[in-house]
């Protein structure tokens, strides 16, 4: 997707190499006029897929995902969590990811009332480098018995290999713009 190739070109900012930040429209502050923009991409992407809900996992993900379902009928948009409140059902599927970029192992939940054998889910998040958070999604939903119609990706870092493991379960992956270096403080997609 040149748009988001372009802004991540312009705005974006490289850390160490490793690390690239795109706070200022992807994760922190939000560029509505791109997620729009997003959300069409991804529609296009998956327009022979049947989906009845939308699945993320917080932070990042519930902003893309949430206007992305306005171009697949307005499905629901189910986030996994990080941090159960006392106000969370005691009724979840549960699954260990591990998180790159804060260095921190969290169990993901989701409530069992959101998800179950007839949901056909497309899977959206904001980035894929080792592929940890994704594949707890993929476990929370193999749990409920629901479908996955495929996977969705704004950024993939893909030297980080978190797309063999996605490939590997037979999934069909979009991701709108692939890195596949950062070197000298410049991105080089693919």
């Amino acid at each position: 997707m040149e748009l988001l190739k372009e802004k991540i070109r312009t705005d974006a900012k490289i850390v160490e190499n490793r690390i690239i930040q795109v706070d200022n429209f992807l994760n922190h502050q939000l560029d509505i006029t791109l997620f729009n923009e997003i959300g069409k991409e991804f529609k296009r992407r998956f327009s022979s897929k049947s989906v009845t809900k939308i699945v993320t996992i917080e932070t990042s993900g519930i902003a893309i995902a949430s206007i992305a379902s306005q171009y697949f009928n307005n499905v629901p948009v189910v986030f996994a969590k990080k941090h159960a409140g006392i106000n969370m059902n005691k009724d979840v599927y549960e699954a260990k990811v591990y998180s790159y970029t804060k260095d921190q192992e969290y169990t993901i939940k989701i409530s069992k009332e959101f998800l179950g054998p007839n949901d056909k889910v497309l899977i959206i998040d904001d980035f894929l480098a080792s592929g940890n958070a994704l594949m707890g999604l993929v476990s929370l939903l193999s749990q409920s018995g629901a479908e996955i119609s495929g996977v969705g990706i704004v950024i993939e870092k893909s030297f980080q290999g978190g797309r063999t493991l996605v490939e590997e379960k037979g999934l069909q992956l979009e991701s709108l713009a692939i890195i596949d270096a950062l070197s000298d403080g410049q991105v080089l997609f693919k």
